[in-house]
């Protein structure tokens, strides 16, 4: 019987906070990555068993992970490595966690869901900030009006900043499009066009429509056609999202994407222990039907980063205690719209 798990990605920001979290609370994951030097010294520093390799050779992928119950995926641009991952988790009847947030990663992994179930296996994506609050708020209030049929979701983030990993992702995907749903098919709009006005706290603030993974996942938990999710953003950065709709061509470009990526890695790695701790994030929701039926829920949660960790760390936790239903899943859809509520520093309040 297969025992155990592995994390893969386990130095970079998010990874390392995830190992780290992993060994306070007592368990003993095995540490993988492709840079030996920085596995290693990960590794020696937790007490916690390490692996080096690369995704270049699935086989060989397969070979590292065919012994663990379940694989944590952190190593991203995840449009690059997931497919990857999760295809050596199926060969290897291997249970596959991300931390993505990207709609393209999420779409690929539901089309591998058929080959997952026939291998008895779980594919799960998002199971961090992104998207286990979401996803659990779209379901709840589904559950709140069956019928809805359209959902609209928005994040305001009050502090804090990216790790590189999330802001090589940003890079990658300049340029494209801004994605939402539309009677149950992903449609494309121009970036900066579509703007809702939302109450948080009292205060009216401003949330421009953005690519982000619940125009995939939500739809599969809710079932509902129609969802937009907004982020509330300053108006200058809603400004140049307008700029860069017509300088898409020259964003997409290898080189421009080298020379944004070379920089962001020049910058510190991410917020720090005391930012993190200092900064929170806010999750709101609203559904409709056609026949008049509304209902709003907010989230408020901790930093989005330390919010990954310990969702992750806990969905490792479930599967390890208990076989998860094969194929592609999200995160609500297997743990329920009340997962979210156990966190410390998570509530969820109804708007009237």
């Amino acid at each position: 019987m297969k025992e155990g798990f592995l994390i893969y990605g386990c130095y970079g920001y998010t990874g390392k906070l995830i190992s780290e979290l992993a060994a306070r609370s007592g368990m003993t994951p095995v540490l993988a990555g492709r840079d030996e030097a920085r596995v290693s010294a990960l590794g020696k520093s937790l007490n916690l068993k390490y692996v080096v390799f690369d995704l270049d050779d699935e086989q060989k992928v397969v070979e590292q992970i065919k012994d663990f119950k379940v694989v944590l995926h952190c190593a991203g641009p995840f449009i690059y490595t997931a497919k990857v991952m999760a295809n050596a988790c199926i060969k290897a009847k291997t249970h596959y966690l991300d931390i993505t947030g990207e709609y393209q990663v999420f779409e690929a992994m539901f089309k591998l869901s058929d080959a997952a179930s026939a291998a008895g296996v779980m594919l799960m994506s998002g199971v961090g900030f992104d998207v286990v609050p979401t996803d659990c708020l779209a379901l709840y209030l589904k559950e709140k009006v069956p019928n809805a049929d359209n959902l609209e979701l928005s994040l305001y983030m009050k502090g804090g900043k990216l790790s590189h990993g999330t802001a090589i992702t940003v890079a990658e995907n300049l340029g494209d499009a801004c994605v939402i749903r539309r009677d149950g098919k992903l449609v494309k709009v121009l970036n900066g066009k579509l703007i809702r006005e939302i109450k948080i706290d009292g205060d009216i603030r401003r949330g421009v429509a953005i690519s982000w993974g619940d125009v995939s996942t939500a739809y599969r938990t809710t079932g509902i056609p129609n969802i937009t999710v907004y982020n509330i953003l300053p108006q200058k950065v809603i400004d140049s999202m307008k700029v860069g709709n017509y300088l898409g061509f020259l964003l997409r470009t290898r080189l421009v994407k080298k020379i944004l990526i070379s920089r962001i890695k020049k910058r510190p790695a991410g917020p720090d222990e005391a930012l993190r701790q200092n900064s929170s994030s806010v999750v709101w929701g609203e559904v409709k039907s056609k026949v008049g039926g509304v209902y709003r829920a907010i989230l408020k949660l901790p930093e989005g980063y330390t919010l990954t960790a310990l969702t992750a760390i806990k969905i490792v936790e479930n599967i390890l205690e208990k076989e998860p239903p094969s194929g592609t899943k999200t995160p609500a859809q297997v743990f329920g719209a009340d997962f979210i509520l156990q966190f410390k520093g998570v509530s969820r309040k109804d708007i009237f």
